[in-house]
């Protein structure tokens, strides 16, 4: 079963053929060579596109977001991945890089702190995180390797930031970093690939979904989807 059963009707199916790697959510960050999509239309932006509405695509070889994700609702996420899964031609490979919710919490706020202003400062910071630059859901390493197994990608690899075992993925992150360490990465990196027989493909479970719906969505004034 996957996690929606109904799809919208794209309003055009692309193919490898013409846009072979999508760059989702690139906003003013185009990459040249690649397909750059945003909900905007900014400079380089070569399709305008609600992707938690629509994805239009097909026997897709790469797709690349960075610090997109996070942007999204859980629920809407969970959409666009599938249809990401679903676009991807057997052993597409998507890479994903989000902020790392263990280096927002471990970096943005003092638990054992007993400076009464610094603990003010860190209330804001950590709130910050979460909501400004409109976020929506930080992830752990834990979350968003279940959301992908779930889903139905099999190969799931970590990447640290410019690296990759794929040629074409390396050097794409553009993002600033924040004093990170590689036992402590303020951004999580993974690429994901969809391997094995499609065509007799089911998703492992919903397992995550209901946990989402269970500890989270359902205290939220969303319509849930």
């Amino acid at each position: 079963m996957r996690f929606f059963k109904e799809k919208i009707p794209p309003k055009k199916r692309h193919n490898a053929l013409t846009y072979p790697r999508l760059h989702v959510g690139c906003g003013t960050e185009a990459i040249p060579e690649w397909c750059n999509i945003d909900i905007q239309k900014l400079p380089g932006v070569d399709i305008v596109m609600d992707v938690t509405q629509e994805f239009s695509f097909s026997d897709i070889e790469f797709i690349y977001c960075e610090h997109f994700i996070e942007h999204l609702r859980f629920d809407h996420c969970l959409r666009f991945l599938s249809s990401c899964f679903e676009a991807l031609s057997e052993g597409g490979v998507m890479r994903l890089s989000t902020p790392n919710l263990d280096w927002v919490y471990l970096t943005h706020f003092a638990v054992e702190s007993a400076d009464r202003e610094e603990k003010i400062t860190n209330t804001f910071m950590l709130n910050r995180a979460f909501y400004a630059w409109g976020h929506q859901f930080l992830y752990s390493r834990e979350v968003l390797t279940e959301v992908l197994l779930s889903i139905g990608f099999s190969k799931i690899t970590e990447h640290e930031y410019g690296s990759s075992d794929i040629p074409q993925l390396r050097g794409l992150e553009r993002h600033e970093r924040y004093g990170a360490t590689p036992e402590l990465p303020d951004v999580l990196i993974v690429e994901a690939t969809k391997v094995g027989n499609v065509k007799d493909f089911q998703p492992a479970n919903e397992k995550i979904l209901n946990k989402a719906r269970e500890e989270f969505l359902n205290m939220l004034d969303w319509n849930i989807e």
